[in-house]
């Protein structure tokens, strides 16, 4: 295959369904993606769906890995999520509109897995005709395709997950007291690979507490947000990503170096996608809970994680509270992100009775590593869901689909139509 076939579609839907004119709309935009020379072929489809929250579909470029995989024999549909990428993106502008935080809450609250899978019976209906489609989840798009199969299984010809069965029956607090020791590993796995890192990490970190280290955005950088930096951690060339970042950390006079602070600016700055920070926590609440910041509650557990500890420990896939008083792009979220963790009822995102009875062929990876999605929860998830296959593999980290797509999907393919069996798990 040569290049690739685009095709646009726009859909427009309320924001709150609920309540139609409480929000007005949003247009919701998918770009479908063919090999030109299939494209007059009834292929199947396959729905993509993005990690994040508030992540938006890829951008097709050529090359292999799943992209060429999927092409081969599917007519691909890259969803952009409701206030993502072209779907009415949400700027905090936006939000800073509201003068009741409660009501911003309200409109945010609009944005969970529920309304995306929504969106997306809209557009498969609308514009496909109602045509069963297979999805490929990724990441928090395993997320997605749980609400999918818990509300219209019966759009579904299949459903591929990778690296993303979501915990159902878990709380947030259950995800993080899960996840801080697999992050904790992580850092292990940096400090073996290169041991030098451990002193640099502190040498930086006393320096940024010492005061007075200004990104270029602005923001003062903290030690906890340099500690962010331990997100990568979780992808597959994420140790050596950080360290050949830290390469370069220091000028000449030991000072943090500017090329080094813009990347930290980047990375830990969210300007492109501010609802994955705003809706983390969000994803998980599902009827009554207590309310609160979970992350930073197990946070607090954890005194090996201090700003003051040394070593350094990073940070993994989290959300805190001071993020939105440092953090420029976030500050117009902050009441609003504040209401929703004060928050104690929410809609349920998944209907376990119907997944136990599913008859949808499932097929998920977990890797057994991933400090974002703990394996022990995905399993657990995978225990109650019917028709249901799980591969377990320590081979790759979060992003698997990304570094090995071209082996996972085909494992994944076959897996639903009964070609492979997994023995256990």
């Amino acid at each position: 295959m040569t290049g690739f076939r685009v095709r646009e579609h726009r859909v427009e839907v309320p924001v709150d369904r609920g309540d139609p004119q409480r929000f007005g709309s949003v247009e919701v935009f998918a770009r479908e993606v063919v090999d030109p020379e299939r494209d007059g072929e009834d292929l199947p489809l396959l729905l993509f769906l993005q990690g994040g929250p508030g992540g938006m579909g890829p951008r097709p470029t050529p090359g292999g890995g799943w992209w060429a995989t999927a092409l081969r024999t599917h007519r691909v549909v890259l969803l952009d999520q409701r206030g993502t990428g072209r779907s009415s993106r949400i700027e905090g502008a936006d939000v800073a509109a509201f003068d009741d935080p409660a009501r911003a809450a309200d409109y945010l609250a609009c944005f969970r897995a529920d309304a995306i899978v929504e969106d997306a019976e809209h557009l498969r209906r609308t514009v496909y005709g109602g045509r069963r489609w297979t999805t490929l989840g990724q990441s928090y798009g395993g997320f997605l395709t749980l609400t999918y199969l818990s509300r219209y299984p019966e759009a579904l010809e299949a459903c591929w997950i990778t690296g993303g069965l979501p915990p159902v029956g878990a709380t947030a607090e259950d995800v993080y007291a899960a996840t801080y020791p697999r992050q904790a590993a992580r850092n292990r796995a940096l400090h073996r690979a290169f041991p030098t890192d451990v002193e640099l990490l502190g040498h930086l970190a006393d320096r940024v507490a010492a005061g007075g280290v200004v990104l270029p955005t602005g923001d003062a950088l903290t030690v906890e947000r340099l500690q962010t930096l331990g997100m990568s951690l979780g992808m597959s060339t994420g140790v050596d990503d950080l360290h050949w970042l830290l390469d370069t950390a220091l000028d000449r006079h030991g000072e943090p170096a500017p090329g080094f602070l813009a990347q930290v600016a980047a990375r830990t700055g969210f300007d492109t996608n501010p609802l994955y920070l705003v809706l983390q926590e969000v994803i998980y609440h599902s009827g009554e809970r207590e309310p609160g910041w979970a992350a930073a509650a197990e946070h607090a557990r954890h005194p090996a994680f201090a700003a003051t500890a040394r070593p350094l420990l990073l940070t993994g896939e989290a959300v805190y509270p001071w993020m939105f008083d440092q953090v420029a792009a976030l500050r117009p979220f902050a009441a609003a992100a504040h209401e929703l963790a004060a928050r104690t009822d929410w809609p349920a995102l998944y209907d376990v009775d119907r997944l136990a009875a599913n008859e949808v062929p499932v097929a998920a990876v977990q890797y057994l590593d991933d400090p974002y999605v703990d394996v022990d929860l995905a399993r657990a998830t995978a225990a109650g869901l019917g028709n249901a296959q799980v591969w377990l593999t320590n081979e790759y980290l979060h992003d698997g689909l990304r570094v090995a797509g071209d082996t996972i999907l085909p494992r994944l393919a076959d897996l639903t139509s009964g070609r492979w069996t997994v023995t256990s798990g």
